[in-house]
């Protein structure tokens, strides 16, 4: 197997080709927060958490570590000014839904109108329901500021019966929601 050598955080790190740049911080011990993060699912990079800055030559970008894959010779950033300012963007955006995150990041309040209280739309059940359960019974509708969650027609009671990814919600809303939601 061939091997990549990166730097993270200003240290030289190995991994196999092929890794992510969040699988290869987590194999040297650095932590990169995540939310839609699942080792039984594909990761997405639906929420941007752990967004890291990257340096390939001259070039310097704010790319998601879960979906970005390790480059012989990439700088990697995994905290900074820029980075930490955006990642209290997030949980501004999905206040109040990551509180106990936010506190721990220092975001108290948010400055935009609070959404969805119960739904970051972070994917986690709807990429399980697709991926590993094979049930398709729940997705995203809509686009921008109108997308939430859906079921598909007359699947409400499968969603009911199934409750695989119930541990995957950290916002409750697919244990609160399925069967009472009318389907789209």
């Amino acid at each position: 197997m061939k091997t990549i050598t990166l730097q993270i955080d200003g240290k030289p790190v190995v991994v196999a080709e092929g890794m992510t740049v969040l699988d290869a911080a987590r194999s040297a011990g650095i932590e990169i927060p995540t939310l839609c993060d699942s080792k039984e699912i594909k990761p997405a990079g639906a929420c941007r958490m752990c967004m890291v800055e990257v340096t390939k030559g001259t070039r310097k970008r704010l790319v998601a570590s879960c979906v970005y894959p390790v480059e012989e010779g990439i700088q990697v950033v995994t905290e900074n000014d820029r980075i930490v300012k955006n990642r209290k963007l997030i949980v501004e955006l999905l206040w109040p839904s990551w509180t106990a995150l936010g506190k721990s990041m220092g975001v108290t309040s948010s400055r935009f109108e609070p959404g969805l209280s119960e739904c970051s739309l972070c994917g986690l059940c709807v990429r399980y329901c697709t991926q590993v359960a094979k049930k398709n019974v729940v997705y995203f509708r809509g686009r921008g500021i109108d997308r939430h969650l859906a079921f598909v027609p007359g699947s409400e009671n499968e969603c009911s019966s199934c409750r695989q990814c119930h541990n995957l919600c950290s916002g409750g809303w697919i244990v609160t929601h399925q069967g009472t939601v009318e389907a789209d």
